[in-house]
């Protein structure tokens, strides 16, 4: 039964102000034809979203099954065609009760949100069937893990508007082993899937859930504009393949807050296309906030700058930040063929612990998407601020390695204090091909970020000015459903 979405219509609340979801259970009194009284148990449940919903719908009302064995694939896909005739009459949300889900991909649809109760998991289905094979990302030119095609995210949406992924803390479980063995086998024919992929789109939300063992990377938002990515948990092995916990890819107006993240690679990776492809698409990552987020990564880093940056990446600014048994804190990845560009880049308020890079710049990271790189094509990074940082136990505070001809410029840090592990390297800071200053770092810094003096006071500036995502309002939403 298709029932009415309960906006409660309280505006002005920001979304990192966010109510938990509230299960509440009102005992209603409705008469029978002959007079007598039923009573009916009603589910509420609150949350913050950019936008409210006036039809909604849940999954059982398509004929969904959440024994953990049954597909719903076609069941999600039905639920949400039937739900796109609203799109022009106030948007619809979509409910996922509590169960075990099995569903390959389905695709979103526009004025649309995706509703996940806290004990709700989606399964997703290892039947390579349940994947659709789509094509290469124009910007990269070809598949991450094979050249080709590739497999279709779990939730997928493209060219959409006004679109909502959220839930009280539900569950997408990529039930990845299986195609991590494939990916150290070699055995795959065209590149994994991600859980949520959001394409060409404006205004995305994706909010209060967890993500379990996503097959590669775990949410990839490309080619989209206003998007807020909040209150996730993100888990997979520190030795899965290739599972990035959040990718801003070619987007505008981002804000990444409030997630915890353990990978097994970089917690967040800023991309923006792969050498000639990303450089003729010419998509930049820009306005991009990052706050509040904790990452644990032992063979990658808690911020990644590329290393497909070739569209280029400007305007980042990371604030808050917690890195735990990480490899690296910041990390610019890029070579020779990416062209491009990673500049005016801020972060500050960055907590390390157990770490073997505080700081790492690559200039030679290598890996193209074949053999038709420009080598005339070289990247500009210039205009990278750090600063109020602390860390322990670092192992090495620095690598910084520009390119030859090619140096990495603009690069400020401020206010640092790194301790040392008690099994350190002997040079805690190695600096080739860069220039830059530093103010107030312990240990003191290579010969190429020459301190300027107690007397410096201009040293890093984080941007005092907000970007139009932050301030983007959001509004109190509900949906109730009913059980006899």
């Amino acid at each position: 039964m298709i029932m009415t979405l309960i906006g409660l219509g309280v505006f002005g609340v920001k979304l990192m102000e966010v109510v938990s979801v509230v299960a509440v259970l009102a005992l209603l009194s409705a008469s029978n034809v002959d007079g007598r009284k039923s009573r009916h148990v009603f589910d509420c449940y609150e949350y913050a979203a950019i936008s409210c919903r006036a039809h909604s719908a849940s999954l059982t009302d398509f004929g969904g099954v959440g024994d953990g064995t049954t597909s719903n694939t076609k069941v999600f896909q039905a639920a949400i065609d039937h739900l796109s005739q609203f799109a022009s009459d106030g948007g619809s949300q979509l409910f996922v009760p509590p169960g075990k889900w099995l569903t390959g991909s389905f695709n979103l649809t526009s004025h649309f949100t995706l509703f996940l109760h806290k004990d709700a998991v989606l399964l997703a289905s290892q039947d390579e069937s349940e994947w659709t094979v789509i094509e290469p990302l124009p910007s990269y030119g070809r598949g991450r893990d094979a050249a080709g095609g590739r497999y279709i995210s779990l939730i997928f949406g493209t060219n959409l508007t006004d679109v909502v992924i959220t839930g009280d803390n539900g569950t997408l479980d990529g039930q990845g082993a299986l195609w991590w063995d494939k990916f150290h086998k070699g055995q795959l024919q065209y590149t994994r899937p991600y859980l949520i992929e959001i394409m060409f789109s404006d205004s995305i939300q994706i909010s209060n859930l967890t993500l379990l063992n996503s097959p590669s990377w775990n949410v990839h938002p490309i080619y989209s504009s206003n998007v807020i990515v909040q209150g996730l948990t993100i888990l997979a092995p520190v030795t899965s393949p290739n599972t990035d916990g959040i990718n801003p890819d070619s987007c505008t107006n981002t804000r990444i807050e409030d997630c915890y993240i353990v990978s097994g690679d970089d917690c967040i990776a800023v991309k923006s296309g792969w050498d000639e492809y990303g450089i003729a698409f010419g998509m930049p990552t820009k306005q991009l906030v990052i706050r509040r987020l904790t990452c644990i990564s032992p063979f990658s880093a808690m911020i990644a700058l590329g290393s497909e940056m070739s569209g280029g990446i400007e305007d980042v600014r990371g604030e808050d930040l917690l890195a735990i048994n990480t490899e690296s804190g910041v990390r610019i990845k890029t070579a020779i063929g990416r062209g491009g560009y990673v500049k005016d880049i801020y972060v500050k308020g960055v907590t390390m612990k157990t770490m073997k890079w505080a700081f790492w710049m690559t200039g030679d990271y290598g890996s193209h998407a074949d053999n038709n790189w420009d080598p005339n094509a070289l990247p500009v990074i210039q205009n990278i601020n750090y600063r109020d940082m602390v860390a322990e136990n670092v192992t090495m505070a620095a690598r910084l390695d520009g390119i030859s001809g090619d140096p990495f410029t603009g690069i400020c840090i401020y206010n640092v204090t790194i301790e040392m592990a008690k099994k350190a390297k002997k040079l805690p800071w190695n600096c080739t091909n860069i220039e830059g200053i530093s103010r107030g770092v312990t240990p003191q810094p290579c010969d190429l970020l020459p301190d300027q003096g107690p007397e410096y006071s201009a040293a890093c500036n984080f941007p005092t000015e907000s970007l139009p995502i932050e301030n983007v309002e959001v509004q109190m939403c509900s949906y109730r459903s009913k059980y006899l």
